[in-house]
């Protein structure tokens, strides 16, 4: 299995949140927290866990979207 850096996911993060939320990339960064720095809603979320899930090769089960708050989150559940 390959494993990914965190400046791999997290320009791969920066693509996928620009393209479902509007978010420019560059704002994008691992202490940013999805909700209250991004202004990202439940439904934005779950589009980002599936496309993440298709770029990365991992599962994000939904009752573990939850608890991802931050881009960190996301970065340290996509590398564990």
């Amino acid at each position: 299995m390959a494993t990914h850096t965190e400046q791999d996911i997290l320009a791969g993060l920066g693509d996928i949140i620009d393209e479902i939320a509007g978010v420019p990339a560059n704002e994008v960064t691992p202490d940013k927290n999805f909700v209250d720095d991004l202004d990202i809603d439940s439904l934005s979320m779950v589009e980002i866990a599936v496309a993440a899930q298709d770029k990365f090769g991992v599962e994000i089960p939904d009752d573990q979207l939850k608890d991802l708050k931050t881009v960190q989150d996301v970065i340290n559940f996509i590398q564990k």
